[in-house]
């Protein structure tokens, strides 16, 4: 059974919430009839709004973080139960610029997924190697290691509904994109491991995404490889045409 498309927009710092309800707005009819599942990652303060906006479309909403604890002295976090509250279905984790900026670890992003698959929000794990370690050509083994440590502790089963997004951290807003070829090899390693920890037949239902500066004109030949299942958006996603010529990248 061949796996469903999941686009994702992930809209980092940006946009107020009154600027986010015009972009949903705006975009609620451009992708009313998309063949692939639409997700808008938001800011926290926007979340509010998002899910509200986005009831009764096809629109999901996902956070771009979220802390391991139920509740507590965490000071700016967001827990779990907070997003359910809400009505938000996805949540970002271990995302290249949480590990750079915010000291994110293998560790913690486990911790993560961990609570998210417990509590019934749909993870989307980052993984992503630098320039530096893919010129050393080590590029295998860290997106090997990032995997494996990020998955302990899940079933086959709970595997199979997450989603995994590769973000070569050297393409991300930077304008550069990894060539097709090159995005569906990583993809491909990601979707061995998986099979290498559980079976075959996780490894073939779960979906796998490329981010990386995917926009309209590359989508479909990015889309169309066999391993990659969908993408996580960044500077396209805060643009209703850009973002909808991604989701219908095969209309």
């Amino acid at each position: 059974m061949a796996r469903k498309k999941i686009v994702a927009g992930n809209w980092k710092m940006n946009k107020t919430p009154s600027q986010a309800a015009e972009l949903i707005k705006e975009l609620i009819p451009m992708v009313a009839d998309a063949d692939a599942d639409v997700v808008i990652c938001t800011p926290a303060i926007d979340l509010a709004i998002a899910t509200e906006l986005t009831k009764g479309t096809n629109i999901a909403v996902g956070a771009e973080n979220m802390h391991w604890e139920e509740s507590g002295a965490y000071t700016g976090e967001i827990s779990a139960d907070m997003l359910l509250d809400l009505g938000v279905k996805y949540v970002i984790i271990g995302h290249s610029e949480r590990r750079e900026y915010f000291a994110e670890t293998d560790e913690t992003v486990n911790k993560k997924v961990l609570k998210a698959v417990e509590k019934g929000i749909t993870p989307i794990l980052c993984c992503g190697e630098t320039l530096e370690q893919r010129e050393m050509g080590i590029m295998p083994e860290h997106i090997r290691k990032q995997i494996k440590i990020a998955l302990m502790g899940l079933t086959g089963e709970q595997v199979k509904n997450i989603v995994i997004a590769y973000e070569p951290i050297w393409a991300i807003g930077t304008g550069k994109t990894a060539t097709a070829d090159q995005a569906d090899e990583v993809c491909g390693i990601i979707r061995n491991v998986i099979a290498e920890l559980y079976d075959g037949t996780v490894a073939e239902a779960t979906r796998i995404q490329y981010g990386g500066s995917m926009k309209p004109t590359n989508a479909a030949e990015l889309m169309a490889k066999p391993n990659i299942d969908g993408g996580l958006i960044g500077g396209a996603a805060l643009k209703a045409p850009d973002f909808t010529g991604i989701v219908k990248y095969n209309k």
